[in-house]
């Protein structure tokens, strides 16, 4: 069981790895950096949010999920 977790780990870490560098670059500049910005450019929807994006926030959730699982065991 843990063999096969750490194996599931492994590739959900090289998949966020992918898709994190798949991702375009946003130009904001320093307050792009520090997560400055107006309310209007922070949205807050999930619609508005790219099919990259979405996956990204998908596989650190189950990645976070793994580390903890592992640790656990």
């Amino acid at each position: 069981m843990k063999v096969f977790l750490s194996i599931i780990h492994i590739l959900l870490a090289v998949g966020l790895m992918a898709v994190v560098l798949l991702q375009q670059r946003k130009t904001g500049g320093f307050s792009g950096i520090f997560g400055g910005g107006t309310q209007a450019d922070t949205g807050g929807s999930w619609q508005r949010f790219s099919f990259l994006t979405k996956v990204t926030v998908i596989l650190t959730a189950l990645f976070m999920t793994s580390s903890l699982v592992l640790v656990v065991l």
